[in-house]
């Protein structure tokens, strides 16, 4: 069994090693309120529960604003385990977390007409 950079949780040919419902303890629901776009930032406080390596992992990835989807991104885990996670370090107060600021018209025709002009020139 070769085991990959990212640690002892996945394997080269098996994959993930855990059980993503393990690693949120059969949770499904996290207790804070947090979207895909919710921005996460470590306080700096030292966590007094014992928590996962999958914790410490996202915790580690907090240092600056870092989005919910970027860190199930980089644990390889579904968004719904991630949030559960994230929820727990912001119940400890190792994390916080801030739901994105949408403007008055999230669906801004210059706006999105910018991004395409943008995504075209990239072509």
């Amino acid at each position: 069994m070769a085991l990959t950079q990212d640690g002892p949780l996945l394997d080269d040919a098996a994959g993930r090693l855990i059980r993503p419902y393990t690693v949120s303890n059969g949770r499904t629901r996290p207790t804070a309120v947090l979207d895909l776009l919710s921005l996460v930032m470590a306080t700096g406080s030292v966590p007094q529960a014992h928590l996962g390596p999958e914790h410490s992992v996202a915790l580690g990835l907090c240092e600056g604003p870092t989005s919910v989807a970027e860190i199930a991104a980089h644990l390889r885990l579904p968004a719904v385990v991630t949030k559960v996670l994230v929820s727990d370090l912001v119940d400890c107060g190792a994390v916080t977390a801030h739901a994105p600021a949408f403007h008055d018209t999230p669906t801004d025709r210059h706006l999105l007409e910018a991004v395409l002009d943008g995504l075209r020139r990239q072509l």
